[in-house]
């Protein structure tokens, strides 16, 4: 770990101030941050520690549910407001990682949290998102974990989180902090695609700081669900995961959300799928309509092509126990 100036911000204002220079990581839970500084991987001149800064609330607030981003993953997880009416996202967060580090984790470290791709974390290889135009060795190499939506020549890095799967099915809204006010932007615009600058993974400019995450309490989303495919039951990314809502009309679909987790370089959002599903009867020939129309623009590497079946039968899943078991 090289050496770094380590200061706790006394506001929002205070950090973002600490932070605008570039070059500095802001610090809460750190889960994420502290591992990549031991490999070397991140190299912050400073380290703005924001952990103090009232930003852990969950609130009501008429028809919008307002998730502070220092709110703590399992606080999260386990309020019965979220419980009750956006199941998917206790069982996205209950699913990742183990009770320790959601006690540490907060939902806005969650959402930024880098890849696990494993030439990103290891210096020795070639990787564009860590050191831009150096190349990429997943491309050829054992690329059984890598993305097959949404990769370019230059990354097929998975983005590898389950939070900001399911916020991204239920059109939730980041809201960012920066010295022009502040904005929110839709979950699905929050993420880059790496195209040719695999280094750039979202919108926020130097010193910006995500300070809430704000859902619709629609209650499409009462009737929810999210299922993680993976190695092993615990601690663990997926392989391929499906974050899905519906609203039913007797044995048909009035209206559908559906987004992929594990097999893209951002959470995906399947608006194809979705469109294949609302109006159609709830069987699982319908099912398995809106999964073929979810994978069309698949590209599978030489070990990753397992992941477009996987995430075929896992939709046709997700869909069935959303709906009840209808068929």
């Amino acid at each position: 770990m090289r050496t770094f100036e380590f200061v706790a911000a006394s506001s929002s204002a205070d950090a973002r101030a600490l932070a605008a220079a570039g070059g500095a990581r802001f610090y809460a839970g750190g889960t994420t941050l502290v591992d990549l500084m031991k490999a070397d991987v991140e190299r912050p001149w400073r380290v703005v520690d924001i952990s103090r800064l009232p930003l852990a609330s969950i609130e009501v607030r008429g028809d919008v549910v307002r998730i502070g981003a220092l709110a703590r993953n399992s606080d999260v997880a386990y309020d019965d407001a979220i419980a009750s009416r956006f199941p998917v996202v206790s069982e996205a967060l209950l699913s990742g990682a183990s009770g320790q580090i959601r006690n540490a984790a907060t939902v806005g470290g969650n959402l930024l949290q880098r890849t696990r791709c494993a030439y990103f974390r290891d210096t020795r290889w070639r990787c564009n998102k860590r050191e831009p135009g150096s190349g990429c060795d997943a491309l050829d190499g054992f690329n059984r974990g890598h993305a097959i939506l949404g990769g370019s020549d230059a990354c097929i890095a998975t983005y590898p989180g389950d939070l900001a799967v399911a916020l991204t099915a239920l059109d939730a809204r980041v809201e960012v902090e920066g010295d022009g006010g502040t904005r929110a932007v839709p979950v699905d615009a929050f993420f880059l695609q790496p195209a040719d600058r695999p280094d750039r993974e979202n919108v926020l400019a130097p010193g910006e700081l995500v300070t809430a995450v704000e859902i619709d309490a629609d209650p499409l989303f009462a009737r929810s669900h999210y299922l993680k495919v993976r190695d092993r039951a615990s601690f663990e990314f997926a392989l391929a995961s499906v974050a899905c809502a519906v609203r039913l009309d007797g044995t048909r679909i009035a209206a559908a959300r559906l987004a992929l987790g594990g097999i893209a370089t951002v959470p995906w959002r399947a608006r194809d799928a979705e469109a294949a599903l609302v109006g159609a009867k709830a069987d699982d020939e319908t099912f398995a309509r809106a999964a073929e129309a979810a994978l069309a623009g698949a590209r599978a590497r030489t070990h990753n092509a397992y992941k477009v079946e996987l995430a075929k039968r896992a939709i046709v899943r997700a869909l069935h126990w959303v709906c009840g078991g209808a068929a």
